[in-house]
C-alpha cells in the first residue's frame, strides 16, 4: 500500500494562485502513474489532471490553461499548481496513485476560493 499526504491548500481569494503537493512513500514512485481528483460538497469526487509514469499529463476542461500536474520522481513528489482560481474551484484536493489493479488516495486537502 502506498502512502500519500496532501498538503498546500488553503483560503485564497479568486484570481489567485496556489501549489499542492503530494508526497509518497511508494519505493517506485516513477512507476506509478498519478493524479489529482477532488470532490465539492453535495458533489462526487471527479478528475482533476493526471500524469503517466511517463511524464505524460492530461487534464479536465475545466482546469485546462490553469492548472499544471507536474512531479519529482527523485522527491517522489506530485505537484498541482494551480493559477487564475475561481470559486467553483472550492473542493478537497486528493492525491491518488495507481498501477495496473493498483490504487491509493490520500486523506485530501482543503482548498477554499472566496473573497
Amino acid at each position: 500500500q502506498v502512502q500519500l499526504v496532501e498538503s498546500g491548500g488553503a483560503l485564497v481569494q479568486p484570481g489567485g494562485s496556489l501549489r499542492l503537493s503530494c508526497t509518497s512513500s511508494a519505493v517506485a514512485f516513477s512507476l506509478y502513474n498519478m493524479g489529482w481528483y477532488r470532490q465539492a460538497p453535495g458533489k462526487n469526487r471527479e478528475l482533476v489532471a493526471t500524469i503517466s509514469s511517463a511524464g505524460r499529463p492530461n487534464y479536465a476542461d475545466s482546469v485546462k490553461g490553469r492548472f499544471t500536474i507536474s512531479r519529482d520522481n527523485a522527491k517522489k513528489t506530485l505537484y498541482l499548481q494551480m493559477n487564475s482560481l475561481k470559486p467553483e474551484d472550492t473542493a478537497v484536493y486528493y492525491c491518488r496513485a495507481f498501477r495496473g489493479s493498483s490504487s491509493d488516495w490520500g486523506q485530501g486537502t482543503q482548498v477554499t476560493v472566496s473573497s
